[in-house]
Formats: structure tokens, C-alpha cells, sequence
């Protein structure tokens, strides 16, 4: 499926570009942002590879990773940064993930990204199951996760 466009009240999904490694490295060098990931932060040059490779995984067939950038509606900025990715041992099963600007946390955005995430899952690839990854030190996504 490409190009992926999903929209909520506030937010919506779309395709990563070349043009994002700015924003996403707000996301993925912020410490804060990443003090529940499984990595540390991420130089530019890094994240350039990331979105590089998100670009390009979103032309393979068939696709597997769906790497979408969380965009605020009124505004346009990139906030967040969600990913889908399918497991080959589990037809119909993906696991997925997802980080937010830290600026933008406590606003319900997080619940908002999880539930446009989900909705391309089951809605759009037709998944049957789809496992939430997180750290387990992270409680405002246990919360969040829950409560999507």
C-alpha cells in the first residue's frame, strides 16, 4: 500500500520524505525522546540513513516497514514518527512503534498517533494482530497503549 494518508482531528499519517531528516532528528537525537528506546540518539547523519531507507523500503514489493511521519493537521510539522513493520513468522501480524517530539507530550497526541497507527494496520493492511513495542519503563506509553 503506498502512499499511506490517515487523518485524525489533530494529526495525520503520511509517507516520509528526504526533506523530513530535520524534524525526525528532532525526534531521534532528542535524549529525552529517546530515553525509552532501544537506541541512544541519533547523529544527522544517521537519521539521514534512516529516512533514507524508509523512502526507499516504502517502493519494495511487497512491502514490509511502513516507516510514516505524524504530522500535526493546522500546521503541517512533522512531530512524530511511527513505524509499522510485518513479521514474516506471523501472517497478518506486525509489530509497531512510535515516538513523539518531546515538546508535544501530554496532549493526547501519543493516543492519536497510536489509534491512526492501528487503523492503517487493521483497517488498510487488513492485519490480524499487531504487537505494541515500548519500553517497560515507560509508563505514559504503557498508558498510552492501554488505553488505545
Amino acid at each position: 500500500m503506498y502512499p499511506v494518508n490517515r487523518s485524525s482531528s489533530r494529526l495525520k499519517l503520511r509517507e516520509l520524505a528526504h526533506d523530513d531528516v530535520d524534524a525526525v532528528l528532532a525526534i531521534y537525537g532528542s535524549p529525552a525522546a529517546t530515553e525509552h528506546l532501544s537506541f541512544e540518539p541519533r547523529s544527522r547523519e544517521q537519521v539521514e540513513q534512516i529516512v533514507s531507507r524508509s523512502v526507499a523500503s516504502a517502493a519494495e514489493s511487497p512491502r514490509t516497514e511502513y516507516a510514516l511521519a505524524v504530522v500535526q493537521r493546522d500546521t503541517n510539522d512533522l512531530i512524530g514518527f511511527g513505524r509499522i513493520a510485518t513479521d514474516p513468522h506471523q501472517p497478518r501480524g506486525a509489530t509497531f512503534g512510535f515516538a513523539l517530539r518531546p515538546d508535544t507530550w501530554g496532549a493526547g497526541l501519543g493516543l492519536e498517533s497510536v489509534q491512526l497507527l492501528l487503523g492503517v494496520g487493521f483497517e488498510e493492511l487488513e492485519l490480524h494482530r499487531i504487537w505494541g513495542a515500548r519500553s517497560p519503563h515507560n509508563k505514559a506509553s504503557a498508558k498510552t497503549l492501554t488505553a488505545a
